[in-house]
């Protein structure tokens, strides 16, 4: 049938053969219409005209899924109603920082006792410029680019891939004979001419709103919901290091990443390679002086364990590995004036002290705020890691040095004292809170004043409801600080369960939500689909959400991990009592709790302290009305140790405790300091003492080092 005539027939009733046909007539013509909307500013048809076009081809594309590709959907399709969520295959962490060149020789000292490697043996290392700009993960199936994301949370992205081929430094595709999974993480960035240029050329068209920095200008620029935009900006892309791999083509981190660049990936050319830690210090303090010629921002150095294999004896800790560090290059620093402080009160009730700057720029962003961390800050007490000490207060009026700290938060290291005006008084910390009038009170032993009127501080209400929909918790698209605040201004969100029964409450409202100020009938749609969406959420999520002191996202994934449900971990919760005059070591549920590894007598104290509170107890038991968390999925769930508790105990040949432990949670177990009758499989080594009673008494498997190599499959 000739094209033509497919042309004029619905998409619903073509043949395999006329779609296709008309498919790649299609892609043709949107390839070249995009080349003369973005490349040579000079359309040929109008949007609506192109809009057809594309229409037309992601209905083909959905009737004939075979006929997707990713060239297909490069470049101009409609704008997005949201980013989609990426759940990451492995898990991009974050890395620990080092300031000083005494961290470095610190983190090659750690490395070295991990491993057991005395130091006659040298353990080669990567150097590399830490590029300041947005992480970036870019999924390769069968040698083409079939997904990319941010980094997120680590564990889940924002889908940006539509956004990401229009970047002229990712490939669509990667050359013949790469493996069949290729996962490859980098960083993208602005390189400061284009930065320029960009902000130039939005201030000539006028209205237009410039960037502070290139990493602002270059993570704006990624996360457009119109990719038309992301391909009007000139992002840059550099490849470092990689998720999943159906195959490794290395068996090093140099190898891997010359890998990168022999598939068509572009890779920093500075990055080297160390064998001791002079050279990695010696390649810091050059590049350091080279950093403001290199035409792009970095805020330091990289340094990552060259063997793969040594990497994952390293394993991680927390939500950062053990064979990495970055090394932070000094804060730039500003001079300016304090004009004054304002209290801001955090969803704890922590009074959290603010200075009021003029303006002024530091690494080439305006600061007009910075933090004074307390009231022992302010009146010169310092404290660990703070800068100012000696009695050296901060005054309203005086002239103050800023600067970024780890180029990120401002703050105030020092006081000119020799420009402090002769009016100037020492500031007078508020005992009362200035959002409620509660008493703002400091316990024994804290640095930080709080206030007391939890209940009725609407300072901590939102601040607890934000931090429970923020992006490590609920995630709750649509649902950000500023809608926050107007729901509980407006009456409609006192507490988290609230926000589930709000669809429901709105239908009965005489003035429904999609009427109200910043709201329409399709926004109002989506917010109620994504909170329908977050009904069902991930335990530690959960647990991270709820807001109890001393529970981060670490230790909300150590409960979960240990609980398994979040009925067992509220009942041990509750049931927890601490030592005292009748509980020698308090009771049984008291005892679990310390036992899980991480968790201490500071988290449990919290623990109870949260479900002691009968109305924090209601407020749970209305969420859970609403809200399904799910247990979290073990690392493994075919090795043999999958879901039980191991306990290691005397002293272990093959492997560190540290080794041992990080082994089993890859292998989904979950190991425990103490021996009870929770406990599953006991590894003893010589020299194994009361556990090895304990384990007696309680009828547990014991075996040791070598049978525990035997039973998962690693001799």
């Amino acid at each position: 049938m000739p094209l033509d005539h497919a042309r004029e027939k619905p998409v619903e009733i073509l043949t395999a053969e006329e779609a296709a046909d008309e498919h790649a007539r299609l892609g043709a013509a949107v390839a070249e219409h995009d080349i003369r909307y973005y490349q040579q500013d000079a359309p040929t048809i109008s949007d609506a005209d192109y809009d057809a076009l594309r229409r037309r081809l992601v209905a083909i594309e959905a009737r004939f899924p075979d006929l997707i590709s990713t060239a297909s959907a490069s470049v101009g399709a409609a704008p997005l109603a949201k980013f989609a969520k990426v759940p990451h295959a492995v898990p991009m962490l974050s890395l620990d920082n080092a300031f000083a060149d005494e961290d470095v020789v610190d983190f090659v000292d750690r490395a070295r006792r991990f491993l057991k490697i005395d130091g006659g043996e040298a353990i080669p290392f990567t150097a590399e410029p830490k590029i300041d700009g947005l992480s970036l993960s870019l999924r390769y199936e069968g040698g083409r680019l079939v997904t990319a994301a941010t980094r997120g949370d680590g564990f889940e992205g924002e889908n940006v891939t539509v956004n990401a081929l229009t970047i002229r430094d990712v490939p669509k595709a990667l050359p013949k004979g790469v493996p069949e999974i290729v996962e490859i993480r980098g960083e993208c960035y602005m390189a400061h001419a284009d930065f320029e240029a960009l902000n130039a050329r939005m201030a000539a068209a006028g209205g237009g709103k410039s960037f502070a920095n290139p990493r602002n200008a270059a993570a704006g620029s990624l996360r457009q919901l119109d990719p038309k935009i992301t391909a009007s900006r000139p992002l840059r892309f550099f490849a470092y290091a990689w998720g999943e791999m159906s195959a490794m083509p290395a068996e090093t981190q140099m190898g891997m990443v010359e890998a990168f660049a022999d598939w068509g990936l572009p890779t920093n050319p500075r990055m080297t390679l160390c064998t001791t830690v002079e050279e990695a210090l010696a390649f810091y303090h050059a590049l350091e002086t080279d950093r403001a010629g290199l035409g792009y921002d970095i805020d330091g150095v990289v340094y990552k364990v060259n063997s793969l294999a040594l990497q994952n004896r390293l394993g991680f800790v927390s939500r950062s590995p053990r064979w990495a560090i970055a090394h932070k290059f000094a804060a730039e620093q500003a001079v300016t004036v304090l004009n004054g402080i304002d209290i801001q009160v955090g969803r704890t009730g922590a009074l959290t002290p603010v200075a009021k700057l003029q303006p002024v720029t530091v690494g080439g962003v305006v600061v007009s705020n910075a933090t004074l961390h307390n009231e022992d800050y302010i009146r010169g007490i310092g404290g660990d890691g703070l800068p100012i000490r000696d009695g050296v207060d901060i005054r309203v009026g005086d002239t103050v040095v800023v600067q970024r700290a780890g180029d990120v938060i401002p703050q105030i290291v020092s006081v000119m004292l020799d420009r402090r005006p002769a009016d100037a008084e020492p500031y007078r910390f508020p005992t009362l809170c200035p959002v409620c009038g509660s008493h703002a009170v400091r316990e024994e032993g804290e640095a930080v004043r709080r206030c007391t009127g939890g209940l009725i501080c609407s300072a901590q209400a939102v601040e607890r409801i934000r931090h429970f929909v923020s992006r490590n918790a609920f995630d709750i698209e649509g649902l950000g600080e500023k809608q926050v605040q107007a729901f509980y201004e407006w009456g409609l969100i006192k507490e988290p369960a609230d926000i589930f029964t709000l669809e429901a409450r709105d239908a009965n409202q005489l003035q429904r939500l999609r009427n109200r100020d910043g709201f329409g009938e399709t926004s109002a749609r989506n917010l109620f689909a994504a909170i329908n969406d977050r009904r069902s959420i991930a335990l530690n999520r959960f647990i991270f959400a709820l807001g109890i002191r001393h529970v981060g996202e670490t230790n909300a994934k150590r409960l979960a991990r240990h609980f398994g449900t979040v009925e067992a971990f509220r009942d041990t919760a509750q049931a927890a009592r601490p030592p005292g005059p009748e509980l020698l070591k308090g009771n049984d549920a008291w005892v679990e709790l310390i036992d899980i590894e991480g968790i201490g007598g500071v988290v449990a104290e919290a623990l109870v302290d949260f479900f002691d509170e009968p109305h924090n107890r209601d407020a749970f038991a209305r969420l859970l009305e609403q809200v399904t968390p799910q247990p979290l999925e073990a690392a493994s769930t075919d090795s043999p140790v999958a879901g039980k508790t191991v306990v290691f105990t005397g002293t272990l040949v093959r492997m560190t405790r540290d080794e041992a432990k990080a082994m089993a949670e890859r292998l989904g177990a979950k190991v425990a300091g103490s021996v009870s009758k929770k406990t599953d499989l006991v590894v003893a080594g010589p020299g194994a003492g009361s556990k090895l009673k304990a384990a007696a008494e309680h009828n547990i498997e014991v075996i040791d080092e070598d049978g525990w190599f035997t039973l998962v499959g690693a001799d």
